[in-house]
C-alpha cells in the first residue's frame, strides 16, 4: 500500500476529516517551514518532532538548511535522540545535487535515513542509487510544467525500488495524477493536507448518494405487495 505523508509544517493543518486514508507521517522543507511562519532553525525542527509525536505521526522528514557536513552532524546530535525519545522515525531530506555530497555522506555516516529531494532526471536517479539513500523525491507537477517526460522518470524510479531508493512522489496536483502513481507502484506520496481533505469526497459520489436517497423515499410510496 502506498504510504502517504502530509506536506506541511503547519501543525494546525495535520488533523484531517473523515474519509481520508491513514497518514504515515509528515514531510517538510525550508519553504514550508517559512510559509508556516517559523524560522528554519534547529529549535523549530525539535518542536516539529514533538508535534508529530503529539499528533500520533510515526514518521517525520526534515530538510537540513545548509550543505555543511559539520553543521549536519551537530544538528543530528540533537535531532536523532529527540526523535528516538518520542518514537518518531526520522528521515533527513537533502537536495539531490552534487554540491551536497559531503553533507549526504556525513548524514549517512550517522546511520541516518536520507531522502534526496528535487530529483529531476535519470542520471540523478542513478547517482542517488549509488549513494545508498532510502528515498528520492521528484516534483511531479514541476516536471510536468517544464515539459518533461514525467512518466518515463517515474517508471525508472519504480524499477530501481527493489534495490533502493524508494520513490516518494511530491508536487501532486490532481487526484488523477495520484491514481497514476498508485497504479504504477510508487512507494510513497506527499500531499498537502488541503488536497487530502478536498479529495476525500467527490461530486460524482455525492450525486449517486443523493439519487439513492431520492429513490429510497420514492420507493416507500409503492404499495406493499
Amino acid at each position: 500500500m502506498v504510504k502517504i505523508y502530509l506536506d506541511s509544517a503547519r501543525v494546525d493543518t495535520w488533523a484531517l476529516p473523515a474519509g481520508c486514508p491513514p497518514v504515515r507521517g509528515v514531510t517538510t522543507n525550508p519553504t514550508l517551514v517559512f510559509q508556516a511562519g517559523l524560522p528554519v532553525s534547529l529549535a523549530t525542527y525539535l518542536g516539529l518532532i514533538s508535534a508529530a509525536a503529539d499528533h500520533g505521526m510515526s514518521e517525520l522528514m526534515l530538510q537540513l538548511p545548509q550543505s555543511y557536513a559539520e553543521q549536519a552532524r551537530e544538528w543530528l546530535k540533537a535531532l536523532q535522540p529527540a526523535a528516538q525519545a518520542r518514537n518518531v522515525l526520522l528521515t533527513i531530506k537533502l537536495p539531490c545535487a552534487s554540491d551536497w555530497e559531503a553533507c549526504i555522506d556525513a548524514v549517512k555516516a550517522e546511520q541516518q535515513d536520507i531522502l534526496l529531494t528535487g530529483l529531476s532526471n535519470a542520471v540523478q536517479l542513478l547517482w542517488a542509487q549509488s549513494k545508498g539513500v532510502q528515498y528520492v523525491a521528484p516534483y511531479v507537477g514541476r516536471l510536468a510544467n517544464d515539459g518533461r517526460n514525467v512518466w518515463a522518470l517515474m517508471e525508472a524510479c519504480i524499477r530501481v525500488q527493489a534495490n533502493g531508493p524508494a520513490l516518494l512522489a511530491a508536487s501532486i496536483k490532481t487526484p488523477e495524477v495520484l491514481a497514476q502513481l498508485v497504479a504504477v507502484g510508487a512507494a510513497a506520496v506527499t500531499l498537502p493536507p488541503a488536497s487530502l481533505a478536498a479529495w476525500c469526497t467527490d461530486a460524482l459520489t455525492q450525486t449517486a448518494v443523493q439519487q439513492f436517497d431520492h429513490d429510497i423515499q420514492a420507493s416507500l410510496k409503492i404499495p406493499q405487495r
